[in-house]
């Protein structure tokens, strides 16, 4: 593995902070074509990963400050402990406060956000993977098992490269999300819940491949986290269907109460 691609003594280009680079400029390309398609303001797209940006690093310090039990100003400002479901916390507010400031839409616009954040979370892990940071899973005799002999947690033995199976399972959502966008569109906000839906089931499913501490006997934090996102995003969906079956029908029946006085006005005309 290449944690470190270029040296050049006390600054180096790191191969997790390329891929995490690769990711944001990835998720901006997409995200400001998307807005483009549905007229709305495509100069947002930067300043909506900017601020997913800082507000992930700001969550994600935060929520392992106190899993850790110490909130002090060193664990706030060091560079270890970023926690992903933090870091995700913090992401969203930071984004819902953008997008509520901008001239476009909230929920169209979350809908476009959402399965971009799935699409830069496969590329980032492909980061983890290339840094050798202890992401990866458990001892496996399997043909595609590997050694991390130079990673930032380095280990010899062949171990099951969780990485890998993260970013192809956060690659093929992402697919079905983008590739069903059009159809989501008649209910706005449903698309953004069908991608925690897949955020939860994506990292639920992985973490039987990692080798993280477990709370509840087999399961681990980061999966009763996934199962909150799951039925937010459930729970987000249906809500915004309702939704959207109800304003159709408010409408028409404004409409039927226009069309009789037009169909009475004509009777008149014709007596």
């Amino acid at each position: 593995m290449y944690p470190t691609i270029i040296d050049f003594g006390p600054v180096g280009i790191h191969s997790y902070g390329l891929m995490l680079a690769t990711a944001f400029i990835t998720v901006v390309f997409v995200i400001q074509s998307e807005l483009k398609r549905r007229d709305f303001v495509p100069e947002l797209a930067s300043t909506i990963v900017m601020a997913a940006a800082i507000g992930g690093i700001v969550g994600a310090k935060i929520y392992s400050a106190l899993l850790d039990g110490q909130i002090t100003f060193r664990e706030l400002f060091s560079t270890s402990g970023l926690v992903w479901y933090g870091g995700f916390i913090g992401g969203c507010l930071a984004v819902i406060i953008v997008v509520l400031r901008s001239p476009n839409p909230f929920l169209p616009t979350i809908d476009i956000v959402g399965p971009t954040v799935v699409l830069g979370y496969g590329i980032g892990r492909i980061g983890c993977l290339l840094a050798g940071d202890g992401d990866y899973g458990p001892p496996s005799d399997l043909p595609w098992a590997m050694a991390f002999p130079n990673g930032t947690v380095p280990t010899d033995v062949p171990v099951h490269p969780t990485p890998i199976y993260e970013t192809l399972l956060s690659c093929t959502f992402f697919g079905i999300l983008w590739s069903q966008r059009r159809r989501f569109e008649a209910t706005p906000g449903a698309l953004f819940g069908a991608s925690l839906v897949a955020l939860g089931v994506e990292r639920f499913i992985a973490e039987f491949w990692r080798i993280t501490p477990r709370v509840l006997g087999w399961m681990s934090a980061a999966q009763l986290f996934s199962i909150a996102a799951f039925i937010l995003g459930i729970v987000l969906i249906f809500w915004m269907c309702s939704r959207s079956r109800m304003v159709p029908e408010s409408v028409d029946e404004t409409e039927v109460d226009v069309k009789k006085p037009r169909q009475r006005n004509r009777r008149r005309q014709r007596r």
